[in-house]
């Protein structure tokens, strides 16, 4: 019987906030693994999402926005950023159609890295042709990839290319997890994210960015999934917006979460929040330790 070679690596998709990195990567895996709003700074971890085929596995490891840090928060996550460039086979940098001319401190991260680098030029379905091509020479110029790849990941348009790019640029090596797994977080942390990613949609300002989601209980019994959970911020006047006239804002926020989660884990969700002070979480490490951002 003939040997068929095997392919495997790690696909890191990096990039400035809000150009679309976790649209790219829920595209490219199928499934809706990383939360998305339009707010900057959304994605706080680095997450996994992992497609197989009989002769291949890829990686992707969605990544937070490159950022001046500012908290010790931001700090663990450019950790998760250069962490994922540090053992990628294949990088994606996404930029977007209207991202200014002004990427020069990820171009000096990119120049150092030794594995293909495919530059992923997103939102091309609200451009003109013309700035297509602008930004596609511009890029050429400044950092010369691999390949320049222009997508639009919401509406699905040349995702495609990225696969073959990919695939052809694999190593060969055997799975590097079993080929039935779609990731490598576990249920309670999605859990998480589908709350955290309501407070970034129904709240404004500070405030999403203040909140961390910690799951206490993830039950599963016969005909549902119990699932309660802390809601921490900083500061007293927060917990008072989150919470709301009489309960109703974080009420809202609650059944918005539990909707989600019925359709992302497919069953019945009872699922109950409490919000906590904790000050100043983002600055201390220990608080940051404890939530998993230093693991």
């Amino acid at each position: 019987m003939e040997n068929i070679t095997h392919k495997a690596g790690f696909v890191s998709i990096i990039g400035k906030p809000n150009v679309g990195k976790s649209t790219l990567m829920n595209a490219l895996v199928g499934e809706r693994l990383s939360i998305i709003t339009s707010k900057a700074q959304t994605t706080r971890h680095r997450i996994m999402g992992i497609i197989n085929g009989d002769d291949f596995q890829i990686v992707y490891s969605d990544t937070p926005g490159i950022i001046e840090p500012k908290y010790e928060l931001h700090k663990s996550m450019m950790r998760f950023v250069h962490t994922s460039l540090e053992d990628a086979d294949v990088v994606l940098f996404v930029t977007d159609i209207f991202e200014k001319f002004n990427e020069e401190d990820v171009i000096t991260k990119l120049k150092h890295i030794q594995v293909p680098v495919f530059l992923v030029i997103n939102k091309v379905d609200l451009a003109t042709q013309e700035q297509v091509i602008e930004k596609t020479q511009y890029w050429q110029q400044c950092l010369q990839p691999k390949e320049i790849i222009a997508v639009s990941a919401l509406k699905g348009f040349n995702t495609g290319r990225i696969l073959e790019a990919i695939k052809e640029n694999l190593p060969e090596h055997p799975a590097y997890f079993p080929k039935d797994e779609l990731t490598d977080k576990t249920e309670r942390f999605f859990a998480a994210e589908i709350i955290r990613e309501k407070i970034f949609l129904n709240y404004k300002k500070e405030v999403p960015y203040s909140c961390e989601v910690i799951v206490s209980e993830f039950k599963e019994k016969k005909d549902m999934l119990v699932i309660r959970a802390e809601i921490l911020v900083e500061r007293k006047s927060q917990r008072a917006i989150l919470l709301g006239h009489k309960g109703e804002s974080i009420k809202k926020t609650g059944i918005a979460a539990r909707e989600e989660m019925e359709t992302f884990f497919g069953r019945k969700i009872f699922l109950e929040t409490h919000v906590k002070v904790e000050p100043d979480w983002r600055s201390k490490t220990a608080a940051l330790d404890r939530f998993g951002y230093n693991n």
